[in-house]
């Protein structure tokens, strides 16, 4: 089953940990599992902008056109798993500084596992209250942070203390790849792509 560690991440993470370092799926595993995880966050935020439409503070919900939506959550699929892959070449690029001989496809494994919890996040689009997606965004952020914290030194095969380091900067580049995509979008947004209302 392509996401048999899911349940295993929350309610036994460290355990679970041991269990991917032990198989090391294959490379095609990893991305499947990121293919499928970020479908939740796309199709939730398409349906509520369409459907729902979200309250940002007083007045009518705001709502987009279905080929706005369609636009930016696509965007936003592709901008995910470009993110995770990204995340996984940097925490690559980085690891021999730490003293671990990690393949590509065991960085993804990290990237991609430690993106889970922000990507089911996207279960609280369906609820499309800025307070309530916030709140459950920067819970769904702190539990990745978690995962990645006790997930470096298992998977790299590095002490806790050099893997503590190792995973602080991991969660360094993400912060900059998440600035990164923020400013691209907001560069593509003045240029005209930006979201269709409807009225």
């Amino acid at each position: 089953m392509i996401l048999n560690h899911l349940w295993g991440l929350y309610a036994h993470p460290k355990e679970e940990w041991h269990t991917i370092d032990a198989r090391h799926e294959s490379f095609r595993y990893s991305l499947i599992h990121i293919l499928l995880v970020a479908l939740i966050p796309s199709i939730c935020a398409y349906y509520s902008a369409v459907h729902i439409g979200w309250s940002i503070g007083v007045g009518e919900p705001i709502r987009l056109t279905a080929d706005s939506a369609l636009m930016l959550s696509s965007a936003m699929y592709v901008a995910l798993i470009g993110g995770v892959f990204a995340l996984a070449y940097l925490a690559h690029w980085m690891a021999h500084t730490f003293g671990a001989e990690p393949t590509y496809t065991q960085t993804l494994e990290l990237a991609s596992y430690t993106s889970t919890p922000l990507f089911m996040v996207g279960f609280a689009a369906l609820f499309p209250e800025l307070w309530f997606v916030m709140l459950v965004g920067l819970a769904g952020l702190t539990y990745s942070v978690y995962l990645l914290y006790v997930g470096v030194p298992i998977l790299m095969h590095i002490p806790e203390e050099r893997g503590f380091i190792y995973a602080s900067s991991v969660v360094t580049t993400g912060l900059i790849l998440l600035v990164c995509v923020m400013t691209a979008t907001a560069i593509l947004w003045s240029s005209g792509f930006g979201p269709a209302f409807t009225h």
